[in-house]
Order: C-alpha cells, then structure tokens, then sequence
C-alpha cells in the first residue's frame, strides 16, 4: 500500500553544495522528505541564517588552525575581480547555473545565494538545519511517498523521481570546474562564514568536515523503516535518526543516488585537499 502526502510550500534541499551547487543539493531533498505537512511561512534570509548561526557552537575564542587551505586547491583559471558580497547574486547566479546545467534554472532561490550555501554546509553535519528558509533550492515537485508491507512503512521507490532534477545537477556539474570556480569564489564563502557568526572560522574546512560526514552515512542494505509522528517521518532505529542533516540526507536519496552522490563527493573533496580521491568504503 503507498501512501501520499502532500509536502509544503516551505524549502527544502537535497544539500550538501558539494562545493557550492552540489552540497546545497544534496541536504535540500533529504530534510524536506521528513516533513510533508510542513508549511510555515517563509522568514527573510538574514533572519533564517541569524537564527540558525544562534543554534551553533560559538566561535572559538583563539584562531583555529587551518587544516585544509585553498591555496592547496588547484588554481582558479579566471582572475576577474569579484563583486561585494551584497552584489555577488547575479554572478554567482551566472556561474551555477553554467556549472549545474539548465536543470538548475527555476530551482536556485537568487537571493543571499553565498549566504544560504554557507549557512546549509554549515547546518549538514549537525543534527537540525535550523531553519528550512536558508537553502539555496527550491521545493520539489510532487509529494513524498511511503509504502507499507506487512505493517512496516518505507519510503516508496518512486521517490526517486522527485530527486531527479537535483540528481541531474548532480551528474552534470564538472567537479574540476566546480572547484576551480569556487577556489576562484572563496573569498565570498569565507566573508559569509565570518558573518554567519564565526570571526576566526575557516569555510573550507567546514565544507570538508560537511563533506566527510555525509561520506559516512551509512548504505543499508534494505530501506530503513519510518514511521509518522505527528505529520513527519521519523527512523524507527534511534541510531538512524540521531543521524546528521547531512547523512540521512544519503539515507533519504536511495542507495542508486547515494552511491552517486559519494562519488562526486569524494572527487571533490580530493580536488579541494590536493589529495586523490579515496575508495569507496565496503559495508
């Protein structure tokens, strides 16, 4: 028996940029399939980054130390000076959806667009997003679906449709592009970070440490059981929904998408550290 549930006018992210575009992906359509009665109204983009930043460890007092610097990035092929942060929408607009493809038109929210990557990178390897207004895409089409077999409810197969637009985007962004253009962008993420709330933090890192967690995210072999408390979908395993945003994230694509996901992930992650990219774990 499939079950349909009308999801919200509220975003929703598959997110992880994946660097800028692949990461805000991937968290947007994993956090939305949990809550198809969500219909909040919508807060400003300053106000949802401010209240998420107010939900996050404080910046430390003395400075981190770096670990993964950009300048150990391959080296951006354009030089052409960069906008304010305050004027960097149409560009950075310009720039993504040259690099996701046509897919990415009618999804990319274009305002505050640094500030809504940096702060979903930021929210992913936490437990909460915080707020759903602070993600870069828009909300998907159709509703989430579930099945139930004797008496155990999973998410439908068919949801898979629902991802493909994103999942395109995914597939088609070039990860040497992507990279070089975000090498080239830094300055813009690292600003946005720093007014996010941490004066002494480093963004790159941030996004490798996002990225590392949504590496780990498990791959069950079967679809994990949910069930439907008060208008959302839960884990009936308390292990899996203790999970981070950003790897149930994983969990909520399929295993076909997560597997395709990691991969990009991981040659992102190699292209940003100056490090090849590792093998796929076995499970």
């Amino acid at each position: 028996m499939a079950n349909r549930r009308k999801s919200g006018s509220s975003g929703w992210t598959m997110a992880v940029i994946a660097v800028a575009a692949i990461a805000a992906v991937a968290a947007y359509v994993g956090w939305r399939a949990t809550q198809p009665n969500a219909g909040v109204q919508p807060a400003t983009p300053s106000t949802a980054a401010a209240s998420t930043s107010a939900a996050a460890p404080a910046a430390t007092a003395a400075t981190t130390a770096i670990q993964h610097p950009i300048g150990q990035a391959p080296a951006p092929a354009s030089t052409a000076p960069l906008p304010a942060l305050g004027d960097s929408d149409a560009s950075v607009g310009a720039a993504l959806y040259g690099l996701g493809g046509g897919a990415l038109k009618g999804l990319l929210v274009p305002e505050q667009l640094v500030t809504r990557i940096v702060t979903t990178v930021d929210a992913l390897p936490r437990r909460t997003l915080g707020s759903s207004f602070i993600l870069p895409l828009r909300t998907p089409r159709g509703a989430f679906q579930s099945h139930e077999t004797q008496g155990i409810l999973t998410a439908d197969k068919r949801n898979a449709d629902r991802y493909a637009p994103y999942m395109g985007i995914v597939q088609h962004a070039d990860p040497k592009a992507l990279v070089a253009w975000y090498v080239h962008s830094y300055p813009l993420f690292q600003q946005a970070y720093r007014e996010l709330g941490y004066p002494r933090g480093y963004f790159n890192d941030r996004l490798i440490a996002a990225i590392d967690d949504m590496l780990a995210a498990p791959e069950p072999a079967q679809p994990p059981a949910l069930q439907l408390v008060q208008g959302r979908y839960l884990y009936v395993d308390p292990a899996l929904e203790s999970l981070s945003v950003g790897r149930k994230l994983m969990l909520r694509l399929g295993a076909a998408n997560e597997t395709q996901l990691k991969a990009k992930l991981r040659t992102i992650r190699g292209l940003l550290t100056a490090q090849p990219p590792t093998a796929a774990p076995v499970h």
